[in-house]
């Protein structure tokens, strides 16, 4: 699906642009290269470590009497296992994530594999209306059978400046469900000091039939704080979901195009796009 501003002239697709955390944008633009998509790295979101971990050590010392704990992402697993008190053994807790990313950390952290609640590969959408199909269930089962004692944890990200980063779709969800809601973070997400090489790949980047890949429209945003005058007007971008898509047109984006999130289906989409 192809969104396009007006009097946008669509080039060649040549490269993509993968606009990952660093850590991510390297394994993704490989994985995407093995299946012969050319792709060139420019992270556009860091991730950095907590100054102040007393509140993860906290929040685990909890973990045995929620329900689940929703993990946002790979790195939200990341830095809450890294603080994961020495012994500690996850015995009854479930762990949600909303894509084979976000599982794939879970499982190599060790948390037990029939413990993880997550959409398949094949899923049509990795996000949170996804996990929600998945576990709707067994949240209403667990009020029903323990309507004041059920929680389940959220853990995120936040910004520079400590707000949390993300949806609270879900959070929503299981509030109405009857479910208290916690929520802690694990790492802080902030937008990256681009070098004048980096720059320099932005603005060639904005006409030269490259492809901006996001699964976030924060990075996008970074983008555009990084380089202002950058003319989108003239750029394409590819973006792993609606809502991105939609942010990204009214940002001035001039043609934006929905991709698939899992990478061979986003590969073989990339491969088909004109």
């Amino acid at each position: 699906m192809a969104l396009e501003s007006a009097g946008f002239l669509v080039p060649s697709l040549g490269r993509v642009i993968v606009t990952r955390p660093e850590r991510e944008a390297q394994a993704w633009a490989e994985a995407l290269q093995a299946r012969g998509v050319p792709c060139e790295t420019l992270p556009l979101i860091e991730i950095a470590a907590l100054t102040e971990q007393l509140a993860l050590v906290q929040a685990w010392q909890e973990v045995p009497e929620h329900l689940a704990v929703m993990f946002v992402s790979a790195n939200a697993v990341r830095f809450f296992m890294a603080a994961r008190p020495e012994g500690f053994r996850i015995s009854t807790c479930r762990a949600w994530s909303t894509g084979p990313g976000t599982r794939a950390a879970l499982l190599a952290a060790g948390w037990p594999e029939d413990l993880i609640d997550s959409p398949g590969e094949d899923a049509a959408q990795f996000d949170s209306e996804a996990l929600w199909a998945l576990v709707a269930h067994r949240v209403h089962d667990a009020v029903a059978a323990c309507p004041n004692r059920c929680s389940v944890l959220i853990v995120r990200g936040a910004d520079a400046q400590g707000h949390l980063a993300g949806r609270d779709w879900l959070a929503l969800q299981l509030e109405s469900a009857g479910l208290q809601v916690l929520q802690t973070v694990a790492y802080v997400r902030q937008a990256p000091a681009l070098t004048p090489a980096q720059q320099s790949l932005a603005r060639q980047a904005m006409d030269d039939g490259s492809a901006w890949l996001f699964s976030s429209s924060e990075a996008a945003q970074h983008l555009l704080q990084a380089c202002p005058d950058l003319p989108l007007a003239q750029a394409r971008a590819l973006a792993t979901h609606p809502r991105i898509a939609q942010r990204l047109l009214q940002s001035g984006w001039g043609r934006v195009d929905l991709v698939p999130a899992g990478v061979d289906a986003q590969a073989q989409s990339i491969k088909s796009l004109s």
